[in-house]
């Protein structure tokens, strides 16, 4: 199984680097356990995991009543084998070796699908972001962003008055060893702000004293 888990780690860091959170299983069973406890956008399992295979993991994930979508990966590329993985439960299926572009495309077109959508172009007020590009303007003009603050971003815009706390905020943008009592987000909250609001009269990012945070283009929903 060496090299399932270089492949592993490879699209982990890929995916990371793309600015999405990224928890790594080792085998069928800690993948079984991750996809039961907590709450997913998308899971990638492949076919060949040790103690327990990709579609045993899948088939018991859709029998807890799970409904995220899955993309199942494998060395195997038969008529037999994609119809197997679908039969499990699998939402897409990409055999390897891929590219990891098309991989990219393959989670950006499920997570649409998924039950919290993600359109191409999210808008709030004068603020809009490109799902596929992930670029942000306001009021027309470029914010740079670096990965990890447009993750944030897109979690909150997608969450739009909504409070969020920091334990669904590390959740989403970070990964499960994360520590959510750290002052880490409220260092990218701060710097969100200053992105965002710079020559703006509204802001966008508020503060929910001992809850989180939302976001929301209307004034009076926070306490800052």
């Amino acid at each position: 199984m060496e090299d399932e888990s270089r492949v592993a780690g490879v699209v982990a860091k890929g995916l990371r680097e793309q600015a999405y959170a990224v928890d790594l299983a080792a085998d069928g069973e800690q993948a079984l356990h991750l996809g039961s406890v907590n709450e997913y956008d998308l899971v990638i399992l492949d076919v060949m995991l040790p103690r327990k295979d990709g579609h045993a993991v899948c088939r018991e994930l859709r029998a807890q009543g799970r409904r995220v979508p899955i993309l199942m990966l494998t060395a195997r590329g038969s008529v037999d084998d994609r119809v197997a993985g679908l039969d499990s439960g699998a939402d897409d299926y990409l055999v390897k070796p891929f590219d990891f572009k098309e991989l990219l495309a393959r989670v950006r077109a499920l997570l649409r699908r998924s039950a919290v959508l993600r359109p191409e172009r999210l808008q709030i007020a004068d603020l809009t972001l490109d799902t596929a590009s992930h670029s942000v303007t306001r009021a027309g003009k470029r914010v740079e962003l670096t990965a990890k603050e447009y993750a944030l971003l897109e979690f909150l815009v997608l969450n739009e008055g909504v409070v969020v706390g920091r334990e669904q905020i590390a959740q989403h943008v970070w990964d499960e060893n994360f520590d959510p009592f750290s002052n880490v987000i409220d260092v990218y909250i701060k710097r969100l702000r200053a992105k965002l609001d710079t020559g703006s009269a509204r802001r966008l990012i508020h503060t929910r004293r001992g809850e989180g945070y939302l976001l929301a283009a209307t004034r009076g929903t926070a306490d800052d």
